[in-house]
């Protein structure tokens, strides 16, 4: 929430002094409603605030957390597969977020939308090393050997190379991976590769932040604080 100067201010209606007058002249609706008071709280997401008739739209930096079910493809668009980009609410739209980083079909849990681009680079580069973690089921059991061979990045059968990943069983067919690179099908592949093809997966934490409280096909924005971790 922020108010309503603040918002029309920093999309360059006019400068906070000169905002007084138009509030007064009744210049601004929010949903269709005259408002003369700038303090007024809005929410750019959902609210319509017009000038003279005209809608308004600010630039803003808009990062989404979305609880991916299965059964949608990390797309902004596909000719024959729902994508999730069909779970986001109408109002965020405007703002043009795209996905950060990919879970494939099958593949549940938290995945970023953001229109920030040079943020969405931070997140996916191996380079930065944010960690993603993964609850699997999967085939088979691993064992102290498979947590070695993850501590010292294993090589695919194709030839790629995985950076060292940390491996915990969870009991017979149960297992958390945490990774820090996004290769294709990644935690599929490593688990596959010792005998553990995945019947189950969902990605549970990415960075700091997690799917706490939320349902399948769940979205909700940052909070400022969360985006600010994500920054650091």
């Amino acid at each position: 929430m922020e108010r309503l100067d603040h918002f029309l201010s920093g999309a360059q209606v006019a400068s906070r002094k000169e905002l007084k007058a138009l509030l007064k002249a009744g210049s601004v609706t929010i949903n269709g409603t005259v408002c003369k008071d700038g303090s007024q709280k809005i929410d750019p997401a959902r609210d319509e605030i017009r000038y003279l008739g005209q809608l308004v739209e600010a630039d803003r930096r808009v990062i989404l957390l979305l609880y991916k079910p299965a059964g949608y493809v990390t797309s902004t668009d596909d000719p024959r597969d729902p994508t999730v980009m069909e779970l986001l609410p109408p109002a965020y739209r405007r703002y043009a977020p795209v996905p950060v980083g990919r879970l494939d079909k099958q593949t549940e849990g938290l995945l970023l939308l953001t229109n920030d681009g040079a943020l969405a680079h931070r997140l996916i580069s191996p380079k930065y090393e944010v960690e993603k973690e993964y609850f699997a089921i999967h085939e088979g059991q691993t064992c102290e050997e498979d947590v070695r061979a993850f501590q010292e990045g294993l090589v695919l059968a194709d030839g790629t190379r995985c950076k060292p990943a940390v491996l915990t069983p969870l009991g017979p067919g149960q297992s958390r991976v945490i990774v820090t690179e996004g290769k294709y099908h990644q935690v599929r592949r490593m688990l596959a590769s010792r005998g553990c093809p995945v019947q189950y997966l969902r990605r549970d934490r990415e960075g700091s932040l997690t799917l706490a409280g939320m349902e399948p096909g769940q979205i909700r924005e940052l909070t400022p604080q969360e985006a600010l971790e994500l920054d650091r």
